[in-house]
């Protein structure tokens, strides 16, 4: 099963997107998106439906509870 970090991870490679453009468009910082990816810190609301919008996958995906 696939953590929060690496469904973030593998959506923004899926675009080739670095983390530094993510963090651009997501406005926050490429050390924020590391540590989401990573696992040492996990976006709030606002940053989890943000990314929901831009990857166009819906909450429940992102969290785990239903695949894509």
């Amino acid at each position: 099963m696939n953590t929060l970090g690496e469904k973030i991870r593998q959506l923004r490679k899926d675009r080739k997107l670095s983390q530094t453009q993510l963090a651009k468009i997501l406005s926050t910082s490429q050390d924020t998106i590391s540590l989401w990816e990573i696992g040492k810190s996990l976006p709030d609301a606002n940053n989890i439906v943000a990314i929901c919008k831009f990857f166009e996958v819906s909450a429940d995906y992102l969290l785990g509870l239903e695949d894509i």
